[in-house]
């Protein structure tokens, strides 16, 4: 069966995701810092309320409101104050009717008390007096016990990635260990007898090995555990022993190069030859990235990426990572897109998605996508891109001035 067809997009999407139902990494448990851009396991729910204990928002005085009504700066109402509350110390005595006590910000507010009114609208004539120049409304100037979180609400769900606020609030309920999904062990080889490490200097005909290194960042920021399996030779026997131990040891593996068609090019071979299901695709219509891999080893998908350097990145972005995230059960979409003006015309072929990158321009609180075009073997293309449009299959092409939503790859200044 000849497998180089291109695939729509679309369908390549559908078969990775089936693929990948059911096959999920483990959880571990880790301390709170150690959960930072990692994958929650399970529903996290608050043990007890947040905040413990009502609290004043202002600094000023905790009242009864109902002392407050009717009051003004021409007609205030007149208090007494019984005392000061302390931070860090439970309030205890209750407050009755015509009293007030000084608080200050996170103070915790006495019984009795349903309102603060913050320091600018008293006067004070002696120390055991205060005048209220405005009316405070109940619940005024109060965090309540409980509003921010109750206890038994779910403050992570299981899926979501662990951002800086989130290990905030963790930290605010009390907890220390988190549940997480444990990182994807993913396997990068890259293949091709011109290659060469980059602690050499290449002869003529040779290049050093980008792919390695710019997939195994991406895969990295993913949420990976990635290993560099090395450069394998153009030889099958050698280029199978090593996804056959790569397939044995790893959740995934990630071959760049040997995806063409082409005499010396074994990945679709090698796959089929470890066992059911073998190759699911070779071909996806999508510029760059055309001749893609991917297949089913048991349970380890393997992906095959072109060997130029965008090409294979494209597909890492386009394929490979939402797999990572199928894996670790990740769920919510990644961040929004940036609206941008397209600065130029792009031409593209029906029946095709392609992916261009672009540079991003501010000005006058506008953003401007101005596309960087070359071949997919110019690494530079990407590294001076900002982000990436999407010219979906059924358009031939974008007009300079159009709405596009550009995918940052890096944060725009």
């Amino acid at each position: 069966m000849d497998f180089f067809q291109y695939m729509p997009l679309t369908a390549a999407r559908e078969i990775i995701a089936a693929s990948l139902e059911g096959i999920g990494t483990g959880r571990e448990l880790v301390h709170l810092p150690d959960a930072l851009g990692r994958v929650a396991a399970d529903d996290i729910l608050a043990g007890e309320d947040q905040p413990p204990f009502s609290r004043s928002s202002v600094d000023g005085f905790a009242v009864r409101s109902a002392d407050t009504f009717g009051a003004g700066e021409t007609v205030p109402a007149l208090l007494t104050v019984v005392g000061e509350i302390i931070m860090g110390e439970a309030a205890e005595s209750a407050l009755r009717p015509g009293q007030a006590v000084a608080i200050p910000t996170g103070g915790m507010l006495p019984p009795g008390a349903d309102a603060v009114v913050m320091v600018e609208h008293t006067d004070r004539p002696d120390a055991a007096t205060l005048l209220v120049l405005k009316v405070a409304a109940p619940g005024e100037n109060v965090v309540a016990r409980g509003e921010d979180v109750a206890a038994d609400d779910v403050i992570l769900a299981a899926g979501r990635l662990i951002a800086p606020q989130h290990i905030g609030i963790l930290a605010a309920c009390g907890i220390v260990r988190v549940a997480v999904r444990e990182k994807p062990a993913v396997a990068v080889i890259s293949s091709g007898d011109e290659l060469v490490e980059i602690d050499r200097t290449p002869a003529g005909g040779q290049i050093r090995d980008v792919n390695s290194y710019a997939l195994g960042a991406m895969l990295t920021e993913a949420g990976c555990s990635v290993t560099r399996l090395g450069i394998v030779k153009d030889s099958y026997e050698d280029f199978r022993a090593v996804l056959a131990e790569a397939v044995a040891a790893y959740r995934m593996v990630v071959i760049s190069g040997g995806s063409s068609v082409g005499a010396r090019d074994y990945t679709v071979k090698a796959i089929g030859s470890l066992g059911a299901p073998g190759v699911l695709i070779h071909g996806v219509a999508v510029k760059p990235g055309r001749p893609t891999i991917f297949g089913m080893v048991g349970a380890v998908p393997v992906f095959g990426l072109p060997g130029h350097p965008v090409a294979a990145m494209t597909v890492c972005g386009q394929l490979v990572k939402p797999a990572v995230h199928m894996l670790l059960g990740r769920t919510g979409g990644g961040p929004p897109g940036l609206p941008a003006s397209l600065a130029r015309n792009i031409a593209s072929s029906p029946g095709r998605d392609d992916f261009v990158n672009v540079r991003l321009d501010k000005q006058q609180g506008q953003y401007s996508a101005e596309p960087i075009l070359g071949k997919s073997g110019l690494i530079s293309t990407i590294a001076h891109a900002d982000g990436v449009i999407h010219i979906p299959a059924e358009k031939s092409g974008l007009y300079g001035g159009d709405a596009v939503e550009v995918t940052l790859i890096r944060t725009a200044e």
